[in-house]
């Protein structure tokens, strides 16, 4: 990989490669854009099989929260950072210390929090050595579980989507396929449920499928690839990303797509095709920002009402995607990556005036 060529073409400001001899930490800090403010994003923990594909994950995912920051009101850029270790075998309290030292290096331009194989205590490790973190548990000062506003926006998110697809908010006698049982997905059925939705749900974890059925049986469970073919109004992927490819687009029975699940679209093309087919598609980055709206928040100084009123904005923030997907004719995911762009244009130019300081 030409690291230079990459940077340019996406328009990252920064890479940071970080070894730390005592520990064998080996970490990949990227940087994309901090026009809006210092760069947020979380830490993945992950048994890469090659540096590159680490690189590439740091790269693509610090471009993603450039766009969540911005879709969601966020006065921050995009950054992520990546550990390559096992988090099965690998973790420690030092390791993450030595991580904490590195984070402090860059003195406020980065901040972080959990992702991916990483939990809440291990950045209460990091915590001995830097301040620049965010999702903290509750009792070590955090705002806690982000899934819970998570589940919350993306509630929010369906309510919109079925507006733009049938016409009406209300997610009653709708069927909704929904992917994932996870962190957010058993939340977010609560919600379905709660307002009459009828579900069809599936895990790869069996464990997860029978706490869902065991509270409510009148749910309909399949199996993991029977998911994508399940007749319904919104099919919401809440799992893994890019499960909309060219593998599972044909199999789709649905009118709309809606999830918490990242990075849905295998490639910006899937996204084209189906506009073409007339699925109504809410873009991942910002049905998903509850999360982020809530560790935002606590720099700030955490206040959890006010957090999940501007979560609860994400419906108004879909609501204006979706006219500018019909009045510009194209596909949502390029309305909200130009609703995106516009404000970062407009903040720098914003950020050119002289104030006296």
């Amino acid at each position: 990989m030409d690291i230079f060529e990459e940077m340019k073409e996406h328009g990252h400001e920064q890479v940071i490669f970080n070894y730390d001899k005592t520990t064998g930490l080996k970490s990949i800090i990227a940087i994309h854009d901090t026009t809006l403010g210092p760069a947020l994003g979380g830490c993945r923990m992950w048994n890469y099989e090659t540096m590159d594909a680490a690189l590439k994950d740091a790269l693509r995912l610090s471009e993603g929260m450039t766009y969540k920051c911005g879709v969601s009101g966020a006065s921050f850029g995009g950054g992520k950072a990546v550990i390559i270790a096992d988090p099965k075998t690998d973790k420690s309290d030092e390791l993450f210390q030595a991580f904490g030292t590195f984070i402090e290096t860059l003195k406020g331009r980065f901040y972080t929090g959990t992702d991916v194989g990483t939990v809440g205590m291990d950045f209460v490790s990091a915590s001995k050595q830097t301040n620049y973190l965010v999702g903290l548990p509750e009792e070590y000062g955090g705002s806690g579980n982000s899934a819970i506003i998570t589940s919350f926006g993306v509630w929010k998110a369906i309510k919109a989507t079925a507006k733009e697809a049938f016409g009406s908010d209300s997610l009653k006698g709708l069927t909704i396929a929904v992917q994932g049982l996870g962190k957010v997905g058993h939340f977010l059925v609560d919600h379905l449920h709660e307002e009459g939705a009828h579900l069809v749900v599936t895990d790869i974890s069996k464990q997860n499928i029978d706490a869902v059925l065991a509270k409510y049986p009148e749910i309909e469970a399949v199996e993991p690839e029977e998911i994508y073919s399940v007749p319904c109004d919104i099919f919401s992927p809440n799992a893994l990303g890019a499960v909309i490819n060219d593998t599972t687009i044909p199999q789709f029975r649905c009118a709309a797509i809606c999830g918490a699940a990242n990075n849905v679209l295998a490639e910006e093309r899937h996204g084209d095709i189906l506009f073409e087919k007339g699925i109504t598609y809410a873009p991942d980055y910002v049905t998903n920002a509850g999360g982020l709206i809530q560790v935002a928040d606590e720099l700030h100084g955490y206040n959890k009402d006010r957090a999940f009123k501007n979560a609860s904005m994400i419906y108004d923030t879909l609501g204006q995607i979706f006219k500018i997907s019909k009045e510009q004719h194209i596909p949502s995911y390029k309305a909200a990556n130009t609703l995106v762009e516009t404000k970062i244009e407009k903040i720098s130019r914003i950020k050119t005036k002289f104030t006296g300081k």
